[in-house]
Order: C-alpha cells, then structure tokens, then sequence
C-alpha cells in the first residue's frame, strides 16, 4: 500500500505515459485510474471496483442519450441533408458579397443541431461548402477559416455530446444544459457572421458577390429539409417544454430521423447499415472514455485530488473571477493538444468542486467550459477541425487554414469574455425551466 500522495503521483504519471504512448484516452484513464486506486487499496478492492464502475456505467439510463443523438446525426450525414441545408442556406443568404460565406455559417448552425458532433459538422461542410467556395472564387483562407470555426458549432448548439458528458459528470441536467448553449450559439453565429463582414470590409477581393435566387426556388429548398428541421425543433421543444427526458428525446429524433429520410427516399438500406456502424463506432468511443472517466474519478477522490487542488488555488488568494480565469487557461491549454472530450473527462471532476465552492452556477460553467474546448477545436498545434478540413482538402496548406481560422479564434475569445461578464444570457433559458 502506499500513501494517497505516492499514489496520485503513480496514477498521472502513469495516464501521461499511456497517452505519450498514444493509449486511448478511455484505456488511459481507466488503467491509470485503477493502478492508482489498487495502490492505495489493494488490487482486490480495485478490481471489485473495475467491475461494478464498468456495469454501473454502460448500464445507466441516461447514458443512453448518447448513442441516440449519435444516430440521429449519422442519418442526417448519410441521407445527405447536410447538401439539402447549404443549398437552402445559399438560396436565400448567398446574393451579396460574401453570401456563401454566410450561407456555410448558416448551414454549419443548421447542422449542428442536427449533429452534435464538431468533426462531423466541418467534415461535411468541407465537402459541400468548401468546393462551392473555391468554384466562386473565394480565398482559401477565408473558406477553409469559415468552416473550421462554424464546424465548433456542433459542439455548443443542442444537442450537444459535449454538454451530455459534461452533465453525465457532473450529475447535472442534461436537459437544462441544453438549453443553456441555445443563445450561446446563436451568439456564435452571430460574432462569426461579423467577422466575415468585417474581413471583407478589410479585404472585399477574398470573396465575390453572390447570385440571388427567385423566391419560388428559394421556397422550393425547404420542401426535402423543412421535415427534418422540425424533428430537431420537437425534440429539443420538447426537453424544454418538460414531454420528455434527454433519453426520451434522443430515442424520438433517431427514430424520427430513420422514418422521415425513408419517407422523403434519401435513406437506402446500406446508408442506414452505415449510419448504424458509424454511431455504434462513435458511441462505444465515448462510452469508454466515459467509463474511463469514472474509474479515474474514484482514483482522484480517494487520493483527496480535488481537495488539494482546490486549497492550492484557494490558498493562491487570486480571488473568485481569478480562479476562474486560471481555470479557463488550463482548459484553453489542454484543448490546444487533447481531444474535446477528453480534457472534459479529465478536467472537469477536479476543478468542479472549486468552482461550486466559488458559487459559479454549475450550468452556467458547463457552457464556458464547451466553449473554451471548443476553441481547441481550431486553435494551433491540434485543432482537430483544421486537420478534418486538411485530411479532405489535401492540396490546402494546413498554414492557410489556420490564417483563415485565426480571426474567429479571436472572436471566441471576446465571445468567451461576453458570457463570462454577461452569465444571464446563458442562464436566461434554463432559469424559465427550473
């Protein structure tokens, strides 16, 4: 046996050692954690702790809102309604200068709530967006910066995986969370739409103007999307209004999802094999790094992590806004180099406790933390959505995109500064629920 210090110290030295070795994360934290667990336990102990933390975990009702809205994101990929919603997008948004630009933001907000899933979102504006852009004659920069950064959106906007771990967590409302990141990203998309205006204020060469369309076939685009667009109005209605749980919701979209693309003929049989492989590849990721999660949560709580840490920071006498802030830079920090999920898993239950004894509303602080691992997603030497965009787009300089992203890496910063001086307009919605 050793000492809870000699433990901690043996439990993250080991978790940095799997993921130096490029372990993933869910196995990381769930060796990590155990090791850590058994050496203040003993293995007998542990192991009976393996078991029933993996059983408790993948066998919790709530957990099986993850999967469903996977599934209902995957069916939207495969159906191609992601190509339905930029044309509809383009149609009415795309005849100024710049339109297109517009037009992806507008499809990337579109999509997320959809989605759910960042990579997925920037993985398929890539696609459909970024050729249509080159086609036009806009810069490289500008369209590969305008879908990295719209592609974060499916991280915030409901639902969102991100805010159902971070609730799963936290043992709090996923639903409530939910709502919470609804005025946040129509923020988002707001500040971006700004920052295209303004970069084409700046340099009107980047981008051309658009072809406007009449109304008829403007209306026209809204016949094959208007059904699917209401299913994710009913479903997150439906949370807010109290019909149904989470879980409930999850099971009505991905349902609702299978039967409409059917009804509408955009899903054959081998697009929904294919959808249903994705979101079971999809899913038992995330579950594993969620039961990953648990274990190393029991190891930090029996080696008293938390605690220290938060007597660190409390003894640092940084006052409450400047804990917060060097919190904030700890999750801006790691999302730079590690996956969204993962800094949420490992971050999240040690910090927690601090900023509840701090008095920061718990569902207030889950949509700064989204939005700081968000802004990972694009922000250099990682951002996963530059390396999707690069992946797709093999003749674009991974330089190029990140010049073109860099401008809304900065409007998230304000944006970040806006919500954290302003905490009422991510509250507003949930506070209307409680």
């Amino acid at each position: 046996m050793l000492s809870p210090e000699l433990a901690m110290a043996a439990g993250f030295g080991t978790l940095l050692l799997l993921c130096l070795l490029r372990v993933p994360i869910g196995l990381a934290m769930g060796s990590a954690g155990l090791l850590g667990f058994g050496l203040v336990t003993g293995l007998d102990p542990a192991f009976k702790l393996l078991s029933h933390s993996l059983i408790a975990t993948l066998s919790d009702y709530t957990m099986g809102l993850i999967p469903l809205f996977i599934l209902m994101g995957a069916v939207a990929v495969v159906s191609g309604i992601s190509g339905d919603l930029f044309k509809a997008a383009q149609y009415w948004l795309g005849g100024f200068r710049g339109g297109l630009a517009v037009a992806t933001v507008a499809s990337c907000g579109g999509f997320a709530a959809i989605c759910g899933s960042s990579a997925a979102t920037a993985a398929t504006m890539t696609r459909v967006a970024l050729p249509e852009m080159v086609k036009q004659g806009y810069s490289e920069r500008l369209a590969t910066g305008i879908i990295a950064a719209g592609g974060t959106l499916g991280i915030l906007i409901p639902p969102s995986i991100a805010l159902a771990v971070y609730g799963l967590l936290t043992q709090q409302s996923v639903g409530l969370l939910f709502m919470a990141g609804i005025i946040p990203g129509l923020l988002a998309i707001f500040m971006y739409l700004l920052t295209v205006k303004g970069w084409l204020v700046l340099r009107p060469q980047d981008a051309p103007k658009g072809e406007s369309f009449p109304w008829k076939a403007r209306f026209s685009t809204l016949r094959r999307l208007g059904p699917i667009l209401l299913l994710s109005v009913f479903v997150i209605g439906g949370i807010y209004g109290g019909f149904f749980t989470p879980t409930e919701a999850g099971a009505l979209g991905a349902a609702g999802s299978i039967v409409l693309t059917a009804c509408m003929r955009l899903l054959s049989w081998n697009n929904l094999f294919r959808s249903l492989a994705d979101s079971v590849k999809t899913a038992a990721a995330i579950l594993l790094i969620m039961a990953g999660a648990v274990l190393f949560g029991y190891f930090l709580t029996i080696t008293g992590t938390p605690e220290r840490v938060t007597d660190l920071l409390m003894s640092a006498n940084l006052g409450r806004y400047g804990t917060l802030f060097v919190i904030i830079a700890i999750l801006l920090v790691l999302g730079c180099f590690i996956d969204a999920l993962a800094v949420i898993v490992l971050v999240v239950p040690i910090v927690y406790p601090i900023v509840m004894e701090l008095g920061f509303d718990p569902i207030w602080f889950g949509v700064i933390v989204t939005m700081c691992v968000e802004l990972g997603l694009i922000t250099p030497p990682f951002g996963l959505n530059v390396f999707v965009i690069k992946g797709l787009s093999k003749k674009t300089s991974i330089w190029t995109i990140y010049q073109g992203v860099t401008p809304f890496i900065l409007i998230d910063v304000v944006r970040i500064g806006v919500l954290i001086a302003f905490p009422s307009l991510i509250l507003f919605l949930p506070n209307l629920m409680r």
